[in-house]
C-alpha cells in the first residue's frame, strides 16, 4: 500500500503526535509511507493531484523522534509523486492550526477531493469534512447527543441566553482548538461577559453553550473508526483528560492531565446516535469528546492522542487503524470505481 499523510507542516510534526504514529505503523508493516505538508499539494495542467513529498529511508522504525529526524535531513527521500500513484490519502491538518495562514486551511480538503474523485481513497471524506470546518459540525447531530446551544455575535443575545440556562454557559469561538479562548459566563458578572463576548467575536462568531456540571471532572477522548468505537481485546481506544485545579477545561495543555477512561453504557449510547451520520459523511477515525452524557465536541480533523490511549489501555491502537485501510485498499481493488470514496471511507 502506498500512503500519504497530508499534515499542516512537516516542520512542526512531533514524535508523539498520532500522525507520526500511523506513518511508523504503515512502516512497520511494510507499506510505503510519505508526509505531505498541506503547503505541497499540487494541482497538475492534467488534472491530477500531485505534492512534492517526503519520506524517511529506512524500512522501520521504534520511535517517533528517529523517523522525524530522518525525514528532515539529509538522508530524506524527497519526490514530486502524484496522488494517483497512492492507494490512500489521509488528511490530517488541522484547519484550526492554520489561524494564520488562511490559504492552508481548505487547501487539504479541495485537493483531497479532486484526489478522491480521480479514484484515490482520500480519508476522511474531504466533501464532508468541508461542512465540519467550524463546530457548527455538532449540530448537524441528533439533539439528544449535544448540548444546548447558541451562536451568535450579539452580547444581547447571548445575555439572553445565559438567563435562560439558570445564569452559566460556557463560550467559545466558533472556530479553534486546545481550549483556547473557552470561557465560564455567569450572569452576575456583567463587566466580564462584554469582554468575553468581545474577545471571541473579534475573529469570528460565539458559541454559547449549555454549562455541564460534569466538566468539573474534565472529558472523555473516544475514538470511533468505521462508525464503531475503536477496541482491541476489548478496550477501548480512549483516555480522560482532568481539568486543572479551577478551571474548566480539560485539554493537556491547558493544564489537564490524562488518566485511564471507563467506558460506560452512556457513551456507548452516543456512539450509536452519531454512528449513521459519521458513516454517511465518510468520516473514517474521529475522537468523541465526551462530558456527562454529551458531546462536547466531535474532532474530524486530525484527531489526537491515539499514543495516550495506546498507554492507558497497552495496546496498538495505531496498527488497527492502518490495518483498516489495507482493508479499504483491498475493496478498492476488487469492486474498482464500484463503491464511492465516503463508501469506502467507512468500509
Amino acid at each position: 500500500m502506498r500512503i500519504g499523510f497530508v499534515v499542516n507542516d512537516i516542520a512542526t510534526e512531533e514524535a508523539g503526535y498520532t500522525t507520526t504514529r500511523l506513518a511508523i505503523a504503515a512502516k512497520q508493516r511494510g507499506h510505503e509511507v510519505w508526509l505531505i505538508g498541506v503547503g505541497d499539494l499540487i494541482y497538475n495542467a492534467d488534472e491530477s493531484i500531485g505534492a512534492h513529498a517526503v519520506t524517511a529511508p529506512g524500512k522501520t522504525y521504534k520511535a517517533g523522534e528517529t523517523f522525524l529526524k530522518e525525514v528532515r535531513g539529509d538522508k530524506a527521500v524527497c519526490e514530486r509523486i502524484s496522488a494517483d500513484d497512492l492507494d490512500v490519502l489521509m488528511l490530517r491538518n488541522n484547519p484550526a492550526e492554520d489561524g494564520g495562514r488562511a490559504w492552508a486551511q481548505s487547501a487539504g480538503i479541495v485537493f483531497g477531493d479532486h484526489a478522491a474523485r480521480r479514484g484515490t481513497i482520500v480519508v476522511n471524506h474531504p466533501s464532508s469534512l468541508a461542512m465540519a470546518i467550524n463546530k457548527m459540525y455538532l449540530q448537524t447531530f441528533p439533539e439528544a447527543v449535544r448540548p444546548r446551544t447558541l451562536v451568535s455575535r450579539s452580547v444581547t443575545d447571548i445575555r439572553e441566553f445565559i438567563k435562560q440556562e439558570d445564569g452559566r454557559v460556557v463560550l467559545k469561538p466558533l472556530q479553534g482548538s486546545g481550549g483556547q479562548g473557552v470561557f465560564l459566563a455567569r450572569e452576575d458578572d456583567t463587566a466580564n461577559i462584554n469582554q468575553m463576548v468581545e474577545a471571541i467575536v473579534r475573529d469570528g462568531y460565539c458559541i454559547a453553550q449549555e454549562y455541564l456540571p460534569a466538566a468539573s471532572e474534565g472529558d472523555t477522548r473516544l475514538f470511533v473508526m468505521n462508525g464503531e468505537p475503536l477496541q482491541i481485546n476489548g478496550k477501548y481506544a480512549a483516555f480522560r483528560r482532568v481539568s486543572a485545579p479551577d478551571d474548566m477545561r480539560s485539554n493537556l495543555h491547558a493544564g489537564g492531565h490524562l488518566a485511564r477512561a471507563e467506558i460506560n453504557d452512556s457513551m456507548l449510547r452516543l456512539v450509536e446516535l452519531v454512528r449513521p451520520k459519521l458513516i454517511q459523511d465518510g468520516m473514517f477515525l474521529v475522537g468523541l469528546d465526551i462530558v456527562g452524557d454529551k458531546l462536547m465536541e466531535i474532532n474530524v480533523f486530525s484527531p489526537g492522542g491515539l499514543g495516550s490511549a495506546q498507554k492507558m489501555e497497552d495496546e496498538n491502537f495505531t496498527e488497527a487503524v492502518i490495518t483498516a485501510l489495507e482493508r479499504k485498499v483491498r475493496a478498492r481493488s476488487d469492486y474498482g470505481d464500484k463503491l464511492d470514496n465516503s463508501t469506502l471511507a467507512c468500509l
